[in-house]
C-alpha cells in the first residue's frame, strides 16, 4: 500500500492516467496536486516530510516540513542584533552550481530563499548565528577582518554546507540557468550513468567518494550505515526511468530493483562530479 513517501510515483501514475484521457499535466503540476491531496501546503512541504522520514544523502533544502518544528526549539533564545549587521548579511550566496541562497533583512530578522524552495525566516541567537522556528536548520555568517560577510554556512540534516557570497549578476545567471533546465524537463548528460554507479557503490557499502563533492562525500560517509542495509535489501538495479527535473535543477529518477524501488534526485557539476543525491523509498 502506498503512503506519502511514494508521492513521486503517485504523481507519475496520475500524469499517465490523465494523459491517456488527453488531459495534459506537467510534472510540477502533478507533484503539487499530489501534495495537496496528501494534506500538505505544497510540494516543498511534502518533500521535506518525505526526507525527514527516510534515509537521504546530499545537499540540504531549507524548506519547512509540515507540522514538524525542531525538537530543541524551546532552548533557543532570540537576541536583538543591530539593523546594520543584518543589512551587511543581505545578499546572494551560492550553493552548488544550480542554487542560490538569497538573504534579505525584514524588520528585526532575516528572510532567506533557496532556489526552488519557499521563503524561511531566521532569527538571531548571536551576532553571527541564526535559527528558524519552522525547520531544524541554522545558519552561521563568516565575516572578514572588516566585519563584512563573505560566506554563510547552512547547518541542516547533520551536515554543514558553506556558501560563498556572490554578486547579483552571478546570482541571476545561476537562476536563469536553473529556470531553463527546469523548463526543459530534460535530463542532464551523465546523471543516469552516475546514478547507477552511485547505487551500486552504496549497495556494496563501497561508494566511490572520488566521484562526489566534498560535502556530499562527507554526508555519505555519515549516512552510509543507515543507507546501505535498505538499498542492499532492494538488491541490484533492473531499470532506471527519468521522471523530470526538480525545482533546484536536479534530475529525478525512479529506480526499479530486484526487490522493490527507490526514487532519486541527482545533480552533477560542470566537471561531472556528483554534488547532490537524495533517495526516498519507492512503492
Amino acid at each position: 500500500m502506498r503512503d506519502f513517501r511514494d508521492a513521486k510515483a503517485m504523481a507519475q501514475t496520475l500524469r499517465e492516467a490523465l494523459n491517456a484521457k488527453s488531459v495534459s499535466l506537467t510534472h510540477s503540476e502533478s507533484l503539487e496536486l499530489i501534495a495537496k491531496i496528501l494534506g500538505c501546503r505544497d510540494w516543498n512541504a511534502l518533500a521535506a516530510r518525505i526526507q525527514s522520514s527516510s534515509g537521504q544523502t546530499g545537499s540540504p533544502a531549507a524548506s519547512p516540513p509540515a507540522d514538524n518544528s525542531p525538537p530543541d526549539q524551546a532552548a533557543r533564545q532570540k537576541v536583538v542584533v543591530d539593523a546594520a549587521i543584518l543589512d551587511n548579511y543581505a545578499g546572494f550566496y551560492q550553493l552548488g552550481d544550480n542554487a542560490v541562497f538569497t538573504v534579505t533583512r525584514e524588520a528585526d530578522h532575516l528572510l532567506t530563499h533557496l532556489t526552488g524552495q519557499r521563503h524561511v525566516a531566521f532569527y538571531a541567537q548571536s551576532p553571527t548565528e541564526f535559527f528558524t522556528d519552522v525547520v531544524d536548520a541554522q545558519i552561521t555568517f563568516v565575516r572578514d577582518e572588516r566585519g563584512l560577510a563573505t560566506s554563510v554556512i547552512l547547518h541542516q540534516g547533520g551536515g554543514s554546507h558553506p556558501m560563498q557570497r556572490i554578486d547579483a549578476a552571478t546570482a541571476r545567471q545561476i537562476a536563469n540557468r536553473t529556470e531553463e533546465k527546469v523548463k526543459s524537463q530534460s535530463a542532464s548528460p551523465g546523471t543516469e550513468t552516475a546514478l547507477r554507479r552511485l547505487i551500486d557503490g552504496l549497495i556494496s557499502g563501497q561508494p566511490n567518494y572520488d566521484e562526489m563533492s566534498a560535502a556530499l562525500a562527507e554526508a555519505t560517509r555519515q549516512q552510509l550505515p543507515n543507507l546501505q542495509p535498505g538499498l542492499a535489501e532492494l538488491r541490484a538495479v533492473e531499470s532506471i526511468r527519468f521522471l523530470g527535473v526538480a525545482p533546484q535543477g536536479e534530475d529525478v529518477y525512479t529506480v526499479k530493483h530486484e526487490n522493490g524501488a527507490s526514487h532519486w534526485r541527482i545533480a552533477l557539476d560542470a566537471n561531472g562530479m556528483i554534488v547532490t543525491a537524495w533517495v526516498t523509498p519507492g512503492p
